[in-house]
């Protein structure tokens, strides 16, 4: 507003607009002029007002609306909202693909290797001699060091240990000599916390002659009346067929309270359930769940081919027919038809995997299941174990036939052991191997000290999941026992049959009794006399040591793709070396494995592999002087009982024109551009 003087000398009272963007109709005025109004005049529209006004910061919304719809205002929103919706359907698109092409990630148990402790000789915390799961939580550092995540634990139930803890009195308390539940209790937190993993050993198969279930059995109380396998026979003669047991002599033992004979396929101590009565599998399937309630990772489920037998009780075929059969008295003497393997086991494992799947829905907490099972020379048996592609059973059955590696010094007896596996695997499965456990002797004592590396170097960079036996990541060997030391009950049947041996505490450190026990005197089993060079505590400040080889292998293990869920493909094997690629599609590095098991140098001739570089640069030599070495592929030179890991850089892949050579579990390319896995 302003006052104005009119021609006339009178002062006005006018209306003016200050808009610096402001023009009139004929273009002329400027938003500083001032504009008269009179409050009386009638304008012909709002519209036509604002028609001379740009917009400004604080206009009205009419102004607004007028100036939005102009071409130059809105073609430019309309193209930005298309191309915020091309964007969001092209990201939405894009992350589809991404997770339908993603494979699958892997498990917590196959990532890493699986850790055995024989919870006996592992760390004895209160000084009685006997390793306990106080012990174990205080080593589980160790775990970590390796970046082991998987740790397999030997039985803790309450047990009167006639073979210790494999003879179960109670599947629901543990046994005093290993702690209390509490103990167990705090070690599955502590395990929780440090990410480790704990697999716990079941024994389905049978109880101990004390369980409560026996007890009731035997004096025929109707409902335990059949929860053990029971026959008639004679008092003086108690041997209703010719089975025998594994640790020898009949599989029969009479009862005077009962007044029959029940069968143990084990120690008389061990009376095996009868599974084919409904109540008893219940029981069993209480207890699985008693334990995943707990929080346990998985269960190795012991001696499954035996869970079964036929109800008729035969006579077994003899494998020697003219062998007098009252001298039948080894499990090697008799084709077991009747008492392994039989028709319904496969549907008890399958049930205990459906009960453990469910326990598998919480995010993260995938429960394992590993099977045990000797089946020799019948890999098909095995086989079975992985299941069906419509019916899950074990993740996978432990692969025993490494353990047969001291048998043959030789490059082709390993890719023979190999492929005994990975020819008869199912598609799709997932391989394990397993040099080592508390029933056979240790590698290194049955290979010899000298392979131990080479054997390690294997077991971390074939396909699947390695089985690592405590103590073998810094080569342990069997100790000497006397007679008068035997502990195991088959060595008390047959002193050459002992597993004391391999059963020596564990070799922390160079202190009193290896570090085993460092409050008394005492230990179980002796400790092996070299525990003050062989040690954890000596290999770690060691880089060249057994432990420092092991630690590097298991990390590299998980870190490069090509070894944890790449090809694996065959391409020498002779008397002395055993020789293969790992390699993953659409990557460019890869990894030759040549590994020496025979008893001299050898050299090896890979000049006819096209897809290797003619020069190749070890990346790990078991004999460290030989690392950094650019060696010649027409002339690689290894030491006996010397592994080399050679990594190099290639376009070219071997598996596509050699596929019978080549295995993987599940097919993944690699796509360097976005860095990413897919399925191809």
């Amino acid at each position: 507003m302003s006052l104005t003087k009119d021609t006339d000398g009178s002062l006005e009272l006018g209306l003016y607009t200050r808009n610096p963007g402001y023009q009139d109709e004929e273009g002329g005025g400027s938003a500083a002029d001032t504009i008269h109004a009179d409050p009386g005049e009638k304008h012909e529209s709002d519209a036509a007002e604002y028609t001379q006004i740009k917009p400004y910061a604080g206009m009205p919304k009419e102004v607004l609306l007028l100036y939005s719809s102009q071409a130059r205002y809105r073609v430019p929103r309309e193209i930005l909202f298309w191309l915020t919706v091309a964007c969001t359907l092209a990201l939405v698109t894009l992350t589809v693909t991404v997770i339908v092409m993603s494979p699958r990630c892997l498990s917590w148990w196959q990532a890493s290797p699986v850790y055995q402790v024989y919870t006996r000789s592992f760390r004895d915390s209160d000084g009685d001699g006997v390793g306990d799961l106080k012990g174990i939580q205080e080593q589980l550092d160790h775990f970590e060091y390796l970046n082991i995540k998987s740790v397999w634990i030997s039985p803790f139930y309450r047990s009167p240990m006639r073979d210790f803890g494999y003879d179960v009195a109670d599947f629901r308390s543990i046994d005093p000599l290993f702690g209390t539940m509490q103990d167990f209790e705090d070690l599955l937190g502590e395990m929780q916390k440090k990410g480790l993993k704990l697999i716990m050993d079941f024994i389905p198969n049978h109880t101990s002659d004390q369980h409560r279930w026996f007890n009731l059995s035997r004096t025929r109380e109707p409902h335990y009346k059949d929860y053990y396998v029971w026959t008639d026979c004679n008092a003086t003669a108690p041997r209703p067929n010719n089975w025998v047991s594994v640790f020898g002599n009949s599989s029969w033992t009479y009862d005077d309270v009962r007044g029959q004979c029940y069968l143990h396929q084990f120690l008389k101590e061990q009376p095996d359930l009868n599974f084919r009565n409904l109540h008893v599998r219940k029981e069993i399937t209480d207890i699985i769940h008693f334990w995943l309630e707990k929080g346990v990772d998985g269960f190795r489920m012991d001696a499954v081919k035996h869970l079964l037998e036929a109800a008729h009780l035969r006579d077994e075929p003899q494998v020697d027919p003219n062998k007098a059969p009252e001298s039948v008295t080894s499990e090697w003497d008799l084709h077991h038809d009747y008492t392994t393997s039989q028709l319904g086991l496969h549907d008890l494992l399958r049930d205990w995997r459906a009960e453990m799947d469910i326990y598998s829905r919480e995010p993260g907490r995938y429960r394992f299941m590993v099977t045990e099972s000797y089946d020799y020379h019948e890999v098909d048996k095995t086989m079975m174990y992985y299941g069906t592609p419509l019916v899950k059973e074990s993740d996978f059955p432990f692969n025993f036939y490494l353990l047969d590696l001291p048998q043959n010094t030789s490059g082709l007896w390993v890719q023979h052991l190999v492929h005994l596996w990975m020819a008869n695997i199912p598609k799709g499965q997932w391989p394990n191997w397993v040099v080592g456990n508390h029933d056979k002797p240790r590698i290194a004592s049955s290979a010899g000290q000298t392979y131990i590396r080479v054997i390690n170097m294997l077991l971390l960079t074939l396909p699947g999941t390695p089985t690592t036996y405590y103590g073998e990541e810094i080569g342990m060997e069997n100790i000497n026992v006397t007679d008068s030391q035997i502990q195991d009950p088959a060595g008390k049947y047959n002193a050459s049959a002992s597993r004391d041996p391999q059963r020596s505490p564990m070799q922390w450190s160079g202190d009193m009794n290896a570090g085993f026990n460092n409050k008394t005197n005492i230990t179980w089993l002796p400790v092996h006399p070299d525990y003050s060079s062989v040690n954890v505590e000596v290999q770690k400040k060691d880089e060249g040591s057994v432990l420092a080889q092991y630690r590097f292998l298991n990390k590299l293990r998980q870190s490069e793709l090509p070894l944890h869920r790449g090809w694996f493909c065959y391409v020498h094997a002779d008397a002395s070396v055993f020789s293969y690629l790992r390699e993953l599609d659409g990557l460019d590095r890869a990894f030759l494995m040549v590994l020496n098991f025979g008893k001299e140098s050898a050299i090896t001739d890979l000049s006819s592999i096209r897809e290797l570089p003619e020069q190749l640069k070890v990346l790990m030599s078991t004999n460290q002087v030989s690392e950094g070495k650019v060696l010649q592929k027409s002339r690689i030179l290894t030491e006996a009982g010397e592994g080399l890991m050679i990594q190099y850089s290639t376009l070219i892949h071997f598996n596509p024109n050699h596929p019978e050579q080549c295995y993987v579990s599940e097919k993944t390319c690699y796509l360097s551009a976005m860095d990413i896995l897919y399925k191809c």
